[in-house]
């Protein structure tokens, strides 16, 4: 590995080794030579002179790239497509004529973008679909341990962990439906010229509008997609690359999500991501248990946010049938996008896979300010002895507020139930209060709501996938 010069975290820190293969020089050059041989193929369906011996020569080498010769060439004419058109009919002399035959750089770069942005949209929901699969065993197993719910960052009606758990669930569910979605709408640009309108092949087929069509038809069968887009300038709509990598920042938001929560509750002592044995926390205090792997999440996501905007501005800013200032910005920002979004999961399955749960201090938190979410209960069982409903709130009131003056400023335990026992006005004892505290008696349907949404929605993706699971995610130091 070279240590003199720059080379990005996420190929060499984050991302996983599969993602960044679609995103290699090698993937694209080859991807390249498939649309040349579906081009020459379509060409010979369609009547014009390129022979079968020729689609069998462009086959013959369609794998063994001869790198050296298309970076040499590239120096001399500063143009990528054409010194790999040179490189590929160097290897072909009985095919070097028809190589690239009416088309434009867009027909290889743009369709190769879009077919490689499409496999990446693939591997993200297959690692969407093991994310869903580990939160959702995580949920049913917890789904009915009381925690303290909570609102505007403070204490609020109980909740279950695993209630808490479907709802970063939800968020990851819907980033699947998105990216199914998304996955839908790809379509190739196809072969359609320098200003899209498909002159050069109107002249190869002799004024034939209906080759033209099929064309593309053909190119978009070849490579496995439905269609092409019916109209384009010289590239297919930079609105797509907004579009998918919006998709891949939604992602960003669950995850961000989930690591923040996650974050707090390590804070609280309640949940912790895992541990390794030879782990370091700190440099300094050897003690610590540092929640790096969700601090990444969150690190990484917060760049995929950002990085989304280089797409909208793209596709803002082009000129007419084509322009040349979306092209630097893009080799960059779509397959970062990709991999930082591969590295997100990649952490969030390492982690769903291994959370740790601490019920005891779950437990010690919940009862602390129990007492409190409790109230409404006591009311309402002290009216239905004969209590004037009223009055009792006043009393409870006062009480409550008495209560918390003793934890928050002299930091004393919580002594609300000692309070209303000692009022003679709500004719209950300790005992009979105590008896009231059961924290499942505060949960509501959280175990039910969380059952019930994974068999309802989650269950049934994650059988229809069974054959992509058995991902657990990695952490690349």
């Amino acid at each position: 590995m070279p240590h003199t010069t720059y080379e990005s975290p996420l190929s060499t820190r984050y991302a996983g080794r599969e993602m960044q293969e679609l995103f290699s020089a090698d993937r694209k050059f080859k991807t390249w030579r498939r649309l040349w041989i579906a081009l020459a193929e379509a060409e010979h369906e369609l009547g014009l002179p390129v022979t079968q011996e020729q689609i069998a020569e462009l086959k013959a080498h369609a794998e063994d790239i001869n790198y050296a010769d298309a970076e040499r060439r590239e120096k001399e004419c500063r143009h990528d497509v054409m010194a790999h058109v040179y490189a590929y009919g160097l290897q072909c002399p009985g095919a070097k004529g028809i190589i690239h035959l009416g088309a434009t750089s867009c027909y290889v770069g743009d369709n190769t973008d879009i077919i490689i942005m499409t496999d990446a949209l693939q591997l993200i929901q297959k690692k969407l679909v093991n994310l869903l699969d580990s939160l959702s065993r995580f949920a049913l197993q917890y789904k009915a341990l009381p925690c303290l719910g909570f609102t505007h960052g403070q204490p609020a009606q109980p909740t279950t962990v695993g209630k808490r758990a479907a709802l970063w669930l939800q968020d990851f569910l819907l980033d699947y439906h998105e990216a199914a979605f998304r996955i839908s709408q790809m379509r190739l640009l196809g072969s359609k010229g320098t200003t899209g309108t498909q002159a050069s092949f109107l002249e190869l087929f002799a004024g034939d509008h209906e080759k033209c069509r099929r064309l593309d038809a053909l190119i978009a069968q070849k490579l496995g997609f439905d269609s092409c887009f019916a109209v384009s300038g010289q590239t297919y709509p930079r609105k797509v690359d907004s579009a998918v990598l919006n998709t891949l920042a939604g992602l960003a938001q669950s995850a961000s999500k989930f690591s923040t929560d996650l974050r707090l509750l390590q804070h609280l002592k309640e949940l912790e991501e895992p541990f390794e044995k030879q782990q370091i926390g700190s440099s300094a205090m050897a003690y610590k248990r540092n929640p790096m792997r969700s601090e990444r999440i969150g690190s990484l996501a917060r760049y995929l946010l950002v990085d989304a905007l280089n797409p909208a501005l793209t596709a803002s800013t082009q000129w007419f049938e084509r322009t040349l200032d979306d092209s630097a910005n893009k080799r960059i920002a779509v397959p970062e996008a990709f991999l930082a979004a591969d590295a997100v999961l990649e952490l969030c399955l390492n982690v769903t896979n291994g959370l740790v749960v601490y019920p005891k201090m779950i437990d010690a938190r919940l009862r602390s300010e129990l007492p409190f979410m409790a109230t409404e209960n006591i009311l309402m069982d002290c009216v239905s002895k004969g209590g004037d409903r009223q009055e009792l709130h006043e009393k409870i009131r006062v009480h409550s507020m008495a209560a918390g003056r003793a934890v928050k400023e002299e930091g004393l335990p919580n002594d609300l139930l000692s309070r209303i026992a000692d009022d003679p006005a709500f004719g209950v004892t300790l005992a009979d209060l105590e008896k009231l505290m059961d924290p499942a008696n505060f949960i509501g349907r959280a175990p039910e709501q969380t059952a019930e949404f994974i068999e309802a929605e989650v269950a049934p993706i994650i059988a229809e996938h069974g054959d992509w699971l058995g991902l657990s995610g990695e952490v690349r130091v």
